[in-house]
């Protein structure tokens, strides 16, 4: 790979790192976005094309290779991409070396144990070759993790999105497609490989990193007090929701799980939407600021902005025209069960929100036993809450489980407020307040119209300008200001 690659992570100062963070975000978000919409009303169609039962196969099985996923890294590309120094060649393939060994292994377990875990959940065989196809793709993913990964060190997300974008649009046609052509569960298998393929060869075109074998004791031991750490917390998270899900499988049945896969699905859309191109950003941003204080607590508060500012009037625009839209599109009478866990998981959401880029921070700089000790507690939570509730009320209650999880994020707000005394009241309650005014609104007009699509898109058009114009008078013009640079980051380079 060319010395330029290594270097010039190294060179970024302040200015430019805080340049490359806000254009990040916004291209991230603004060239993400319409294939986010992609995504969206894809799920909206599938949801009429499978029935729910499919979808719960597609989630169980889903979860059972991200599990098995979490062992194939121990956190050395996270460990790259915060690691202060520049990195080196030895490095980069050592890591790319021990990942492709950890895969390998766990391909052979995935394929060994295929037989007991569709004997387990009662599955058929197309869901046998679904899960064969999410090994694959895991495969092909290991694979990019070192190109991303540079390209992240340098917060090149112009370049990174591009594969993605690839990635979004080949899969969610080619399932579309193969689902209205009566594939059923098939129609994700074959989507699920041909974006696999599509996007590693993209991902090599844009950064052509060359493969290679090396083994480094010493760049392990480095990368490794810092990876070992991280990839304990994503293996808690990991346990959290996709452990969560295998278990509750064995609880609700496959169309019990396919109600709160669905529901789960939309409730966390509008993080998928805006928060996730936000995150990707942050973390490598937050790491570069680490030791610039005042800079590093504007920035928090800024990005706990941006994205509550577009995720709480999504989510909360959501939950009051869904049942609108379960009463008039086809076949969609059977997500009504799906409206209430909905409602719950939103809560869930909204916590997300803001507690997702808090840890982050602490990750960033450096305090990665307080992320593990917050992800301890909510796996706790979780697995304490949720199987419980959901063996007594079904559904509704995994549902409120994974609401009362949410609300215990307010202890790790009061910890990242101690460590960066980020702005609460702007970053948070504004955009809540702003949100929950505008949902009023909408809902009580709901109720003097027949249900329709007429009524949908009005709703939304003053769903919009409501929260538009109540952001406005809490925060003032500063929103404004905050757009024009927004505009500027994008169109100055």
């Amino acid at each position: 790979m060319n010395e330029t690659h290594l270097d010039e992570t190294h060179e970024i100062n302040l200015e430019t790192v805080k340049e490359r963070a806000v254009r990040g975000v916004v291209v991230l978000t603004g060239r993400t976005f319409i294939l986010s919409l992609i995504s969206t009303v894809a799920i909206a169609l599938l949801g009429g094309l499978l029935d729910k039962s499919e979808f719960g196969v597609f989630w169980v099985v889903s979860a059972v290779v991200n599990f098995l996923t979490y062992f194939s890294d121990i956190g050395l590309a996270a460990a790259l991409i915060q690691k202060k120094e520049k990195v080196t060649e030895e490095e980069l393939k050592t890591t790319f070396t021990v990942q492709q060994v950890l895969v390998g292994g766990l391909l052979i377990i995935l394929f060994l144990a295929s037989p007991h875990i569709i004997s387990f959940y009662k599955l058929g065989l197309s869901a046998k070759f679904l899960l064969y196809a999410l090994g694959i793709s895991f495969l092909f993913s290991s694979l990019k993790t070192i190109p991303s990964t540079l390209l992240e060190r340098r917060l090149e997300f112009g370049k990174l999105v591009l594969p993605q974008v690839l990635e979004t649009l080949v899969y969610n046609v080619v399932v579309l497609i193969l689902a209205w052509k009566g594939f059923g569960l098939t129609s994700f298998t074959i989507a699920i490989l041909i974006r696999g393929v599509v996007g590693l060869v993209a991902i090599y075109i844009i950064e052509p990193w060359v493969p290679g074998i090396a083994f480094s004791r010493q760049a392990i031991k480095k990368l490794l007090s810092f990876g070992l750490p991280y990839q304990i917390n994503t293996f808690i998270a990991l346990l959290k929701d996709d452990g969560m899900t295998l278990v509750l499988g064995g609880i609700l049945g496959v169309s019990g799980v396919g109600i709160l896969g669905w529901a789960q699905k939309w409730a966390y859309a509008p993080l998928r939407f805006f928060m996730d191109h936000v995150n990707k950003v942050t973390f490598p941003a937050f790491s570069r600021m680490q030791e610039e204080g005042e800079h590093l607590t504007r920035a928090v508060t800024r990005s706990i902005f941006f994205i509550s500012f577009l995720v709480f009037p999504s989510l909360i625009g959501l939950v009051v025209v869904s049942p609108i839209l379960v009463r008039i599109i086809p076949r969609y009478g059977q997500w009504e069960a799906a409206l209430i866990p909905l409602a719950l998981i939103g809560v869930n959401t909204i916590f997300a929100a803001v507690t997702t880029p808090l840890t982050n921070l602490l990750s960033a700089t450096g305090r990665i036993k307080t992320v593990s000790k917050l992800m301890i507690m909510w796996t706790v939570l979780t697995w304490i809450f949720i199987p419980f509730l959901a063996k007594n009320f079904g559904v509704n209650g995994a549902a409120a489980g994974y609401a009362l999880v949410g609300i215990s994020s307010v202890v790790a707000i009061y910890i990242a407020k101690k460590i960066v005394n980020f702005s609460l009241l702007d970053s948070f309650f504004k955009p809540l307040v702003s949100s929950v005014i505008m949902g009023i609104v909408i809902f009580v007009i709901s109720k003097f119209f027949d249900p329709g699509l007429v009524l949908v898109l009005t709703l939304i058009s003053i769903g919009v300008l409501v929260y538009m114009l109540s952001i406005y008078i809490l925060v003032g013009s500063g929103i404004i200001t905050d757009a024009k640079r927004s505009f500027r980051a994008v169109l100055g380079k």
